[in-house]
């Protein structure tokens, strides 16, 4: 359709990288925005096949000021960090790993993907830590697929990932207000996106959807205005992430795997780089002896060996059948891993700019406001399953 969008701040084509033969899609931060809410890096990988006697390898590389956040739709990664932490995360499930005052964190293929090959397909996100919470210790969090909310109805199945929507809210403990909501869509099925956030983006993971009477495919960042209503509509079988939140609580410099509001910090986290670890029990390596069968550093080197670029995932239609997820306790705050890391030689990957900051419009009183995530599921056509 023709004509202005007033609904739409502005569509990002995420760039497209390579490393190591794994082809990843890069939707923030770009020229046309740096930031949604709290989310400073979204990347999706594959879809894509990794053949038998092949994997995933990216190697231990530091992180501050920041939470990863992992979320699979197909595959597994086994993640483990310089806290101790070692998980294998799968679709529907999440990870989320507090950087804080410093941490490092590899992603690897286990034994058995390696040797059996697989099909990864997910998003691999970074949260902006507020101010408050830069320096806060490292941790790490894994909750499983039937930890988070799962709402079913009228052709769509949607999990609350992070924050709340349709009344319902998800256990994952985050530092500012947060909304992350995978949902998928039958063709004809409409999804209305929660209104009372103050940043708001759509990104189509696959198939086509329409919104307005305007034709959207997979691989865009759709930024909304606030406060307009907006409806999606699948035109077929698709995956939308609705993602966004409070604005940050002023600008933030990126260089490499490194997040802060100060340049300051940053200069100081690259001497961490000569051999000063980033916090206590870190070898030099950034992998904590607890987290084990680690061989040493890389500083976040990446590399997979027989990648294949698949096609489109097949979306099969939704059952209208319960299953079994169900809510249950969180552990406190802490966090989750991912594909953050590039090659330590290659900073550009994160920012061509080492020195500028990501500026962010000050927050609102209504931003300030905590959502509430009143309206129920009933209202859209959904119960929970």
């Amino acid at each position: 359709m023709d004509g202005p969008r007033e609904w739409l701040e502005t569509v990002v084509v995420p760039r497209t990288h390579d490393i190591g033969g794994f082809e990843v899609r890069r939707a923030l931060p770009s020229a046309q925005r740096r930031m949604v809410g709290p989310f400073i890096f979204w990347d999706q990988m594959g879809p894509g096949e990794l053949l038998p006697g092949h994997g995933l390898d990216v190697r231990p590389h530091p992180h501050i000021g920041l939470a990863t956040v992992t979320y699979l739709f197909e595959g597994e990664i086994l993640h483990r960090d310089s806290v101790g932490s070692a998980q294998a995360i799968r679709p529907g499930a999440v990870n989320w790993m507090t950087a804080g005052r410093g941490i490092a964190h590899s992603e690897r293929s286990s034994e058995e993907t390696r040797r059996t090959g697989q099909r990864v397909f997910g998003i691999q996100s970074w949260m902006a830590l507020p101010r408050t919470h830069e320096e806060a210790d490292p941790g790490f969090v894994h909750l499983p697929d039937q930890a988070l909310p799962v709402l079913e109805g009228e052709g769509k199945r949607v999990r609350v990932v992070a924050g709340a929507a349709f009344g319902e809210r998800s256990p994952l403990k985050t530092f500012t207000e947060t909304l992350y909501v995978d949902a998928q869509l039958n063709p004809g099925a409409r999804l209305p996106v929660p209104a009372e956030v103050a940043e708001r983006a759509l990104y189509v993971a696959a198939g086509a959807v329409l919104i307005h009477g305007d034709r959207f495919e997979a691989g865009q960042l759709l930024v909304l205005r606030p406060g307009d209503a907006i409806t999606v509509e699948a035109e077929t079988a698709a995956r939308v992430l609705v993602l966004g939140g409070e604005p940050m609580d002023g600008p933030r410099h990126i260089w490499w795997n490194f997040v802060s509001s100060s340049k300051d910090r940053i200069e100081a986290a690259k001497g961490g780089l000569e051999g000063r670890p980033l916090h206590r029990g870190a070898r030099r390596d950034g992998v904590h002896p607890a987290a084990g069968g680690e061989e040493a550093g890389g500083g976040g080197e990446g590399a997979v060996r027989g990648f294949r670029v698949g096609p489109p995932p097949n979306l099969p239609p939704l059952r209208g059948g319960r299953n079994s997820a169900a809510s249950q306790k969180s552990p406190p705050p802490r966090s989750g891993g991912g594909l953050g890391g590039g090659p330590a030689r290659a900073p550009h990957l994160a920012n061509p700019n080492p020195s500028s900051a990501f500026r962010t419009s000050a927050p609102s009183s209504a931003a300030r406001k905590r959502f509430t995530g009143a309206r129920s599921s009933r209202a859209f056509g959904m119960r929970k399953s």
